[in-house]
């Protein structure tokens, strides 16, 4: 149990971090943060006993960080359209990202220009416009407006998370 994560929230409920419960336990040892949620396990082993494993804790003091800026991977594309080709709507791990208006016609690598795309709709469009090929989007691809402090594939891991949930904040535009 000792290998579950942990929602790490600000003083003021803020979601601010994941950690190892680990990390987590040294922390309410510490006297650094309150357990709000324990995992309905058994305890961790300590050299002081067996400690509960919390599954949120929220730090006693306010941390002040900059506002992280959501960066364009490959791995912030599959996050965002939730690992589902934006063509035919597969849902599967072994995608790739797709230009919607084609490198070879001057399209740029933006949010509004990539969508993850499976491989076989990314051979059938080539590098072709939609139009050409008859094909359509699921959905027009936009930059999200969440700028986390979590990573966007921690949020959407923790949106499943029912304790979790209550304390992420709700943004409609990611594929959940």
């Amino acid at each position: 149990m000792i290998n579950q994560e942990v929602l790490v929230l600000n003083s003021d409920y803020e979601p601010l971090n994941v950690c190892p419960a680990k990390r987590a336990i040294v922390l309410v040892y510490l006297g650094k943060a309150d357990v709000l949620h324990e995992y309905e396990t058994e305890g961790a082993q300590t050299l002081y006993g067996e400690a509960i494993v919390p599954a949120v804790v929220k730090l006693r003091k306010q941390v002040r960080r900059p506002l992280p800026e959501l960066k364009l991977t490959r791995r912030t594309i599959f996050a965002r359209d939730n690992y589902t080709c934006q063509y035919c709507g597969i849902i599967t791990k072994d995608m790739t990202i797709d230009h919607v208006v084609p490198r070879k016609m001057g399209g740029p690598a933006t949010w509004e220009n990539l969508v993850c795309c499976c491989k076989r709709c990314n051979t059938k469009k080539s590098d072709k416009l939609l139009y050409q090929t008859g094909m359509k989007l699921l959905r027009t691809p936009r930059r999200p407006r969440y700028t986390p402090f979590i990573s966007i594939t921690k949020y959407l891991s923790g949106r499943k998370n029912d304790v979790w949930r209550d304390y992420l904040p709700v943004f409609t535009d990611i594929a959940d």
